[in-house]
């Protein structure tokens, strides 16, 4: 971890989507290790953890701005002149795809086609990690779990999106920066999750919801598995990728890396749930929602990752188990009714990078 300091001390970096729930998290992490900071996203919703914890003050400069806006954002990464970008502006909610797939694919496609055109001539830029989803991959009826071998296809608008999102960087690696800098990989996770996410239609915000304020949890799809995994779990994995990729020879090849929780931490939703309702902290009430009422919107019953090659090559690796996990969310829960969001949050940082 003392590598991490040095390495990212005074580092310029640009976070596109930093008020985000994961792009918080990387904020603060950078944060921690020295990185100058410099984001680029649409205004946090009231309410939401970017604004909680006041991170606005990490950043030496916060541009709030729409990344379909191709020109506020050339001129914004012109003037910063980076040296590492985190692109993780988007749209991530697989049933908001279905409502609105037309956004879904401008922000997501369009608006990486507009990162990527932008960084055309700025030569300070040395890698570019774009994150993407496990939810890009051709499903299988035997429900692998998918590795980066594994064939991209369409799903939902969300996952198609995210899969076109794959094609498009590939694609300007190796027609406009072949046999140059910068590097450019595309990062899949599983479902992250951890303290600070208040998004709509998430099962850990419905649940501590439902828990604060007495209220019933709906489980829509209790039978659902899904690779879950603590949110500074893939987020530091990020940060690994980027060094690596930074001091690679200019051959670098366009390349997908995931970030998973171990195999036994796929569970249903169900399972996850009922770990937290396990917990020594109050339970609260649970409802499964009847098959005909559930939404008509087709999401991939069974999703799981296969992360080798982060762990060998990346020499990554999840700190935490499924169980410490919603421990982690729970005591979160907790400490942020009585002290500050901002220093719970460094805390819980400092603890993740001090954990062996």
């Amino acid at each position: 971890m003392i590598d991490d300091y040095n390495f990212w001390k005074n580092k310029k970096v640009l976070i596109t989507g930093h008020t985000g729930f994961k792009g918080s998290w990387l904020s603060l992490l950078l944060f921690n290790f020295g990185a100058k900071l410099y984001g680029y996203s649409l205004k946090p919703e009231k309410g939401h953890f970017f604004l909680k914890a006041n991170l606005k003050k990490i950043f030496t400069k916060s541009i709030y701005s729409n990344i379909l806006n191709y020109s506020k954002l050339s001129k914004s990464i012109k003037k910063i002149r980076p040296e590492i970008i985190f692109h993780l502006a988007a749209q991530p909610l697989v049933i908001n795809s279905y409502k609105n797939p037309r956004e879904t694919f401008d922000v997501n496609l369009m608006g990486t086609l507009n990162l990527l055109e932008s960084i055309k001539k700025i030569k300070t830029i040395k890698t570019i990690i774009i994150i993407t989803t496990d939810k890009v991959y051709k499903i299988k009826k035997n429900n692998p779990f998918y590795s980066e071998k594994n064939s991209i296809g369409a799903s939902d608008p969300y996952g198609t999106s995210k899969s076109c999102v794959e094609l498009l960087s590939e694609s300007y690696k190796y027609s406009y920066f072949n046999n140059k800098k910068p590097s450019i990989s595309t990062a899949r996770a599983g479902n992250v999750i951890g303290g600070g996410d208040y998004s709509k239609n998430r099962i850990i915000p419905d649940y501590l919801n439902a828990l604060n304020l007495n209220k019933i949890l709906t489980l829509r799809n209790p039978k659902f598995i899904r690779p879950w995994q603590y949110v500074l779990e893939p987020v530091y994995g990020y940060t690994l990728l980027a060094k690596k990729k930074f001091y690679r020879n200019k051959n670098e090849k366009f390349d997908s890396w995931n970030f998973a929780p171990n195999y036994k931490d796929s569970v249903s939703v169900k399972k996850l749930i009922n770990l937290f309702q396990k917990s020594k902290f109050n339970k609260t009430r649970v409802r499964i929602l009847s098959e005909k009422n559930r939404q008509s919107e087709k999401e991939t019953p069974i999703l799981k990752l296969n992360a080798s090659k982060s762990k060998k090559i990346l020499n990554w690796r999840p700190k935490f188990t499924l169980s410490e996990t919603v421990d982690k969310i729970l005591i979160w829960n907790e400490m942020i009714k009585s002290e500050k969001d901002f220093k719970v949050s460094l805390k819980f940082i400092n603890d993740y990078i001090n954990k062996s």
